[in-house]
């Protein structure tokens, strides 16, 4: 079995025949341009070689599943940077590029990380939006309080009293709430003023 023999850290060998079909010697089976895209995703490493020559092809099968992603999917590289990308080859600074580029992806990457960790953790718990939840349900409970006060000042129904006895522990008890709400709010400004 090939996949007992393959070391910890190492990369999958994907070789590829004439007849175009990938195997993967780690699952002694044959793979597709699919599943080669699935296992970057999955952050597997792994190493394409031509069956034959045993040439490593990994950046050509790469490049490939890109332009396979481009034309079947929504297009993710404007064409402005395409044309930039090409005006790079044989230029003085083509040395440079891929450094650059893959400094820029590390970058992105480690940006879109923290991104996605604030999304996991939710936005709810940011103490922004805390405020944010505290002003609305402020809001809410004073125009429950107010505008059944204001509207029943008038010629009113029998219906009304009863009515504004809801309203008033509604809002008593959203009160207390919010109160409660702004004293942890308090503290984890407190906290954060630290």
């Amino acid at each position: 079995m090939a996949k007992q023999n393959r070391k910890e850290g190492d990369p999958v060998i994907v070789k590829k025949y004439a007849n175009r079909r990938l195997y993967n010697t780690s699952s002694s089976s044959y793979i597709t341009l699919d599943d080669l895209a699935g296992m970057v995703r999955d952050n597997v490493e792994f190493q394409v070689l031509d069956a034959k020559s045993g040439e490593d092809i990994t950046h050509s099968i790469l490049t490939q599943i890109i332009m396979d992603e481009e034309a079947n999917g929504e297009q993710m590289l404007p064409v402005s940077f395409l044309r930039q990308l090409i005006s790079m080859y044989g230029n003085s600074m083509q040395a440079m590029m891929p450094s650059y580029l893959e400094a820029s992806m590390t970058n992105f990457r480690e940006n879109q990380s923290k991104i996605r960790e604030a999304f996991e953790k939710g936005i709810s718990n940011s103490p922004i939006a805390k405020i944010h939840e505290t002003n609305m349900a402020m809001v809410r409970a004073a125009a429950e309080a107010f505008i059944p006060g204001a509207s029943g000042s008038g010629a009113g129904s029998s219906a009304r009293p009863a009515s504004r006895s809801e309203s008033a522990e509604t809002s008593g008890s959203e009160i207390d709430a919010l109160k409660e709400q702004m004293a942890a709010m308090q503290k984890k400004l407190d906290e954060l003023g630290k």
